[in-house]
């Protein structure tokens, strides 16, 4: 919540959030082993169940010693906390695990008192170690232990140093104890990627191994040794592995599994082969399977019929999509021409009756219109998108109204007064023509999460109620308004790829145009208008159409590179359709194992609106997949886990989601590629549109140390809100937990509309090179209890709103803001609203620093340059930095 002017309200205190333990772990023993050995049985031997898993820590040396580098298995790289008592390492095992052993591999700064803890929920703790006579070195602990959070806990450090671990290990076992599940008949290989090391001739392709087909074959050259290597899509237990031999045959060969296709485990193993038709039980893990042949068994190379993997539990029956008749479930309407206008406004009445208030109900709903000319008033209340059903906007038109009124919450201390907009959120506009009535103007008074996106507004707009009301940030795109826009009270705003033919009125603290017509000229500040010419590198978001056959299809934009103004204004807009029958339809109670199915084979995703609990991530492993959702669909994830979780691939596009929080803290919410990703994806990045992350405010408790990590190189965010509540239930310092909104680890990085708010430390992390930010908009924290329990250390109060780290080299933004509300303790003071490394290659423009009503203190607005914003001076400008 956003207050123009602020009035505090009652306080939702609590204490900083505390981390309480130190894991740390080694990778010089056991260093083979991975959690994916593990095959659960009653008497299973211990496995390494921390590598690569998901760790925090109390706090970091540097930036060189992340808290992850502690369970990577490579004992090159450590963990190092800064030096001060006590500080903790944390590792999250993904779920409950009895844990027999723990390794820690101390680099010489090592700990003389610590305890080995493990907790259900990474709330209560059970001390299963304890030593005040630590020597260092390797250290290896038999424990007794139960939990999901294992963590060490240093509470005397032996030097004048920090700890510092190379490695921490957890062994133990994991999952169920019951028998494992019968191994499936379905060939999981059959129809997945396929590749060799190499192929005797064009005929003998390796995905002809893999086609159901026993008279094609894959053949290899005459020399050892070969490979075969399928991809299943996801991580599948391994339970046989069939092979059908040419004449050509392996004599001496093993079959192995891998996460990555990088590191392998061997499964199966022989020097004895003899060739034909074999069927091989094994026991492994893996989304990648391979045959490797050491030594042939005649002279001509390897050559196989088929190659089949059978895995346990059988196949998953993914529901097919009829793309003319698809079903999306009772919260999707969709209107014709010929569907009376009374039954139409009937519809569009109720569901805004329902939902003018419910800001945090779990209803939600898809309003969309095919083709046509309509007569009608959209009134959009919380949860409610609108959308047309054509190629172009202009292929649906509403003579009438779709607008957002500020009449519903108090604003000030005059409860007759409903001119606040400030709670306006999550809602959406999108891919549609409203011609006014004569005479009359659109109201648009909205906050964060509402976009305006591939419109064509006929007429004047006002992005406030008119008066004196309140509204603080929105979110235009690829649209077309042909009257003036008029932005009055709002407080900042972003608008890209735009045509603004009736030019722009208004501006407080932050507008930002991109690569659009018609914005006002460059002036910072008042007016704080910042202009950037050309948009570098943008697609638009997919969106659902029908073609001229009556088939539903999502057509995904081509990527633009240096543009202006909408991709729709001058005909048809360049881009793929997809059609429906080539997603699987998610309905709230969907099974998640049923969507990772479908994601396994190749399907995309469509998301209906509603609440969609996840018992474990959604995986997306495939180039291009497509994740849609309609109606703010809401993604929860129930037990710790992220809800999504991308590949390090080409062009994934996720679309129109909320993901809330659960009650089990997850270590991230949404990760877009896998700690350590290199590749290029320049090309075809991988894009973000229209996601918003939230942590509390409904009825369910909501905790999440990152909402957002980006470790994928050249990933897309356009326009993203990323909260951790600061009202509803739920809420509180020690309640609602989470640490940073967004951290980027991947190199060139560009953030469109970037939105976040009230984390309780970094409320942006950026580590990666190259990183670009057109438009900031945040707010510290409302309720740190005081600067003794809200700092980053090294004699700063608080935390900065955005921080570059040290070891960045190039990174530019435009158009920043971060705002100061501590309403729990006014006194609260933080040092400065941006922290970036004073470099040539590191450029900051048009920034400002404002406290809200003058409750708080931002003493300067990026390192040591800008003036305080307190009660005497509540806003504070730096044109550029450096």
């Amino acid at each position: 919540m956003r207050l123009a002017v602020p009035t505090p309200t009652s306080p939702r205190r609590r204490s900083l959030r505390r981390l309480s333990v130190l894991v740390v772990a080694t990778a010089t023993l056991l260093g083979t082993l991975s959690s994916t050995d593990s095959v659960p049985s009653a008497n299973a031997a211990p496995v390494l169940l921390s590598q690569g898993k998901a760790v925090t820590a109390s706090s970091t040396e540097n930036a060189g010693t992340p808290a992850s580098a502690a369970v990577d298995g490579n004992a090159g790289t450590r963990w190092s906390s800064t030096a001060a008592d006590p500080q903790w390492l944390q590792v999250d095992l993904g779920s409950t695990a009895t844990v027999n052993q723990v390794v820690l591999n101390w680099e010489s700064a090592y700990a003389r008192s610590f305890q080995i803890q493990t907790s259900a929920d990474a709330s209560a703790w059970t001390s299963v170690y304890t030593t005040t006579t630590g020597t260092g070195g390797v250290q290896t602990l038999d424990v007794t232990g139960t939990g999901r959070y294992v963590r060490v806990l240093g509470t005397a450090r032996a030097t004048g140093y920090g700890y510092s671990l190379w490695e921490f290990q957890v062994l133990g076992t994991q999952g169920s104890t019951q028998p494992p599940a019968a191994c499936g008949s379905a060939n999981a290989a059959q129809g997945k990627p396929a590749v060799a090391s190499s192929s005797e001739n064009a005929g003998t392709p390796a995905s002809a191994a893999v086609d159901g087909n026993a008279g094609t074959r894959w053949a290899s050259t005459a020399s050892d040794p070969q490979t075969l290597q399928v991809d299943l899509g996801s991580s599948q237990t391994i339970c046989r592995v069939g092979l059908n031999w040419e004449a050509a045959y392996g004599k001496s060969f093993q079959i192995q599994t891998s996460a990555d296709a990088s590191a392998w485990t061997t499964v199966y193993s022989t020097t004895t082969g003899t060739g034909g038709n074999q069927a091989l039980d094994v026991t492994g893990t893996g989304r990648y399977v391979r045959v490797l042949g050491t030594v042939r068994g005649t002279g001509y190379g390897y050559s196989l019929w088929e190659f089949s993997v059978n895995t346990t539990g059988g196949t998953v029956d993914v529901p097919v999509t009829d793309p003319r008749n698809p079903d999306f479930g009772p919260n999707v309407s969709v209107f014709s021409p010929s569907t009376p206008a009374g039954d139409i406004q009937a519809k569009l009445t109720a569901v805004a009756n329902q939902q003018h208030t419910n800001q945090f109900g779990p209803e939600r709903y898809a309003l969309l219109f095919k083709p046509g000319s309509y007569n009608a008033d959209v009134n959009l209340g919380f949860y409610t998108q609108v959308a047309g059903l054509g190629l172009s906007p202009d292929d649906v038109n509403l003579n009438g109204h779709v607008r957002v009124e500020a009449d519903w919450l108090q604003q000030g201390d005059n409860p007759n007064n409903k001119g606040n907009a400030t709670q306006n959120f999550w809602r959406s506009a999108e891919n549609l023509s409203v011609t006014l009535p004569a005479g009359q103007i659109e109201r648009w008074a909205v906050s964060q999460a509402a976009p305006y996106r591939r419109m064509h507004l006929r007429g004047q707009v006002q992005l406030w109620n008119g008066g004196d009301g309140w509204a603080s940030g929105g979110f235009i795109a690829d649209s077309k308004i042909d009257g003036v826009v008029v932005s009055g009270s709002q407080q900042q705003f972003y608008t890209r790829n735009s045509d603004l033919n009736g030019g722009w009125n208004g501006s407080v603290w932050n507008m930002v145009f991109q690569g659009t017509n018609g914005s006002p000229a460059q002036n910072f500040p008042n007016p704080s208008h910042t202009v950037i010419d050309q948009t570098p590198q943008v697609r638009e978001k997919p969106f659902l159409y029908i073609n001229g056959s009556g088939d539903y299809n999502v057509f995904v934009p081509s990527l633009r590179n240096n543009s202006r103004g909408t991709t729709w204004g001058a005909g048809a807009p360049a881009g793929s359709s997809i059609s429906l029958s080539q997603f699987y339809v998610v309905k709230p109670g969907s099974p998640t194992s049923t969507i990772n199915a479908a994601l396994a084979a190749g399907r995309n995703l469509l998301f209906t609106p509603g609440v969609h609990h996840l018992s474990e991530s959604i995986k997306v492993t495939r180039p291009d997949t497509v994740v849609l959702g309609l109606g703010l669909a809401t993604l929860m994830p129930d037990s710790g886990s992220a809800a999504i979780q991308v590949s390090d691939v080409d062009g994934v596009k996720l679309a129109g989601l909320l993901v809330d929080a659960g009650p089990v803290n997850s270590p991230v919410l949404v990760e877009v590629g896998p700690t350590g990703s290199s590749a290029s994806h320049a090309a075809n990045p991988t894009s973000l549109h229209d996601v918003f992350i939230r942590i509390g405010g409904t009825g369910t408790l909501g905790r999440a140390t990152v909402s957002l990590k980006v470790n994928s190189n050249n990933v897309i965010g356009d326009h993203m809100w990323l909260w951790r509540a600061d009202h509803g239930a739920n809420v509180g310092w020690t309640q609602n937990t989470a640490a940073n909104g967004l951290v980027v680890n991947g190199n060139d990085v560009t953030m469109y509309g970037l939105f976040v708010e009230h984390y309780q430390e970094y409320q942006t992390l950026w580590n990666g090179n190259g990183g670009k930010t057109y438009f900031y908009q945040n707010e510290l924290p409302y309720d740190p209890p005081n600067n003794a329990s809200w700092s980053s250390g090294n004699g700063n109060q608080g935390w900065a709103a955005y921080k570059v780290a040290d070891s960045v080299n190039t990174h530019q933004a435009w158009g920043l803001g971060s705002y100061a509300f501590f309403q729990t303790n006014p006194a609260v003071v933080a040092s400065r609203g941006f922290e970036v490394p004073n470099k040539p290659g590191v450029q900051f423009r048009d920034l400002v620093a404002v406290s809200l009503g003058g409750v708080g203190t931002i003493t300067n607005v990026i390192n040591n340059v800008g003036a305080t914003a307190n009660l005497a001076n509540q806003i504070s400008y730096v044109v550029s930095y450096p």
